[in-house]
């Protein structure tokens, strides 16, 4: 099979959709992998790297995406690539559908196979190729949550560890998956103050085993949200549902009641936000404020830290890229029922129920 590693073109995204050991792996097993010239060069990876393994570099984003049976990136197709992607071609990325109607209509009118990372399960039920970047997310959430609180930023001048006779600052981490788990092990780390919320016991039981005592966890519901953003200085939110929108936890009316300066951390902003007043930002331009709360809501957090994200993206991607490319996309999702749940979009069809729920769309108006 013909391998297609096109550049992210992505508003400040690095990230490259295989390292050179991946395209190592995947030339050993007779595939052949197109590389676009500097893709890799954000991640500290360069044509020469991929060239000692046997990539073949192509000089264009459209020389990939003309050539290429299956496109391995990280980050969905935006508007400039929708007509890249040609009718059959298996595209194996993060998509995030949900969040976008532009580019689900898109992809059903290419015909494409579009395989969502963010979807694939394992044996367990759990994200597999979600959670190396959920964890990366998740850690960064506290790191510019901690920097936006500064006040020459307009945050609220709190550090989240105080200092000896000052108190530390309070985190407040909606949801205790993957992001809520690492967000609160990096704030609990700097001696932040750090409630975590869920609505599953389970998860809760979980979290109060593992962290230390002032982590602290309460079941998530309205009236604990909105009595906890009256004193909490950074809000970070890390729900997720699987392939649909995220649900809004915090509305409009809320900021009011929150610290002029304080900051919302929304890491769910790419599956639509558990904000109401979350909008997508970017690493150029990465934050807004609404009623003098801090919002940074860019929707490709790992981006900035593009080196550990690849590798950490390639060590879970590349054995179903290894599978999708040795077996074909339909005899792999048949042999593996994981795989199979990635499936979103195929040959001009939606097939992922959480999507056209997202959107309100009836049953007649998810075909291309």
């Amino acid at each position: 099979m013909i391998i297609g590693v096109p550049k992210e073109i992505k508003n400040n995204e690095s990230r490259v959709g295989m390292t050179p050991s991946g395209v190592y792996e995947l030339v050993k097993h007779g595939h052949t992998v197109v590389v676009q010239s500097t893709a890799g060069e954000g991640s500290g990876f360069f044509d020469a790297d991929y060239q000692k393994v046997g990539a073949t570099i192509a000089p264009t984003i459209e020389s990939v995406y003309s050539q290429a049976e299956m496109i391995v990136k990280v980050k969905e197709p935006i508007a400039r690539e929708y007509d890249l992607v040609q009718e059959g071609q298996v595209v194996f990325t993060y998509f995030h559908f949900a969040s976008s109607e532009p580019l689900t209509l898109a992809m059903l009118k290419s015909k494409a196979v579009c395989i969502a990372y963010e979807t694939v399960e394992d044996r367990k039920g759990d994200l597999p190729l979600l959670t190396p970047m959920s964890e990366v997310a998740g850690r960064m959430a506290i790191q510019q949550g901690a920097k936006y609180l500064e006040k020459p930023i307009k945050g609220r001048g709190v550090l989240l560890g105080g200092v000896p006779g000052v108190a530390p600052g309070k985190v407040l981490v909606l949801g205790a998956g993957v992001v809520g788990i690492q967000a609160a092990k990096m704030a609990a780390g700097l001696g932040a103050h750090v409630t975590i919320m869920d609505i599953s016991m389970d998860r809760l039981r979980y979290v109060n085993d593992i962290m230390p005592p002032h982590v602290v966890t309460e079941y998530s519901n309205e009236y604990n949200i909105r009595k906890h953003i009256r004193t909490h200085d950074l809000v970070v939110g890390g729900v997720l549902i699987r392939g649909g929108k995220a649900p809004s936890l915090i509305t409009k009316d809320m900021l009011k009641d929150m610290h002029p300066g304080a900051v919302i951390v929304d890491v769910a902003v790419d599956q639509g936000g558990c904000v109401e007043t979350s909008r997508p930002t970017t690493h150029e331009d990465p934050t807004f404020i609404i009623d003098d709360v801090v919002h940074y809501c860019v929707a490709n957090m790992p981006g900035a830290v593009p080196y550990t994200s690849t590798v950490a993206l390639t060590n879970v991607t590349l054995p179903y890229v290894l599978r999708l490319a040795n077996m074909g996309w339909e005899k792999a999702c048949e042999a593996d029922a994981g795989l199979a749940k990635g499936l979103n979009v195929v040959g001009g069809e939606l097939v992922y129920e959480g999507i056209s729920e997202a959107f309100g769309w009836q049953d007649g108006a998810i075909k291309a």
